[in-house]
């Protein structure tokens, strides 16, 4: 359980892993505060988000649209490896979720399976967005492979996590599916390994 890190420190964070990190307009200060607090946050959610094309996936994660407005995470991470930072701070990525997962977020133990959603995630989470369509069959390169678990291993670093401070959407939120396409425990692996 610990504080966000500041802004300059996710940035600084990210490129120390080896990231390209794309600045989109204010970052910094885009985001959904005025709804509620951020903080404390317990770990890293992965995402899939169901577009094709990084102009196109970037504009919708920073802008999101008149059901949900943005930003829809901190970072999108394209297919060619990059991160693109829409916003810092509350973003609408998490929803609600089960607190049994949080527990074990916290405790860093294996994850019950979600089966409600009582719990603000928002508060609790760092999101990525990934492109990628979320089908089954639109293909996760290896670049972007290797750049989510780059993003995860870059905020759990700076936070003292494990890799098991790494969660999908679907492992949070009953009926999420994302992502798809791979396994969470092939890239808690991934980021285990980064953190050594």
């Amino acid at each position: 359980m610990s504080a966000p890190m500041s802004a300059e420190r996710f940035i600084t964070a990210l490129r120390g892993e080896g990231l390209t990190v794309v600045e989109v307009g204010a970052w910094r200060t885009h985001n959904r505060n005025h709804k509620g607090p951020w903080g404390p946050v317990n770990g890293v959610m992965i995402h899939h988000t169901v577009s094709r094309g990084t102009a196109n996936t970037v504009a919708l994660c920073r802008e999101g649209d008149s059901r949900l407005p943005g930003p829809l995470c901190h970072g999108v991470i394209t297919k060619d490896g990059r991160v693109h930072l829409v916003g810092y701070g509350r973003a609408n990525h998490a929803g609600a979720g089960d607190p049994d997962v949080l527990r074990a977020v916290v405790a860093e133990k294996a994850l019950p399976p979600d089966n409600e959603a009582t719990t603000d995630g928002n508060r609790h989470f760092y999101g990525f967005e990934c492109e990628n369509l979320g089908d089954g069959e639109d293909p996760w390169p290896t670049r972007q492979l290797d750049a989510i678990a780059r993003a995860a291993a870059a905020v759990c670093r700076v936070h003292g996590w494990t890799s098991r401070s790494v969660i999908g959407h679907l492992e949070w939120q009953p009926g999420k599916i994302d992502p798809k396409g791979f396994t969470m425990a092939s890239m808690r692996t991934r980021v285990a390994e980064r953190l050594k």
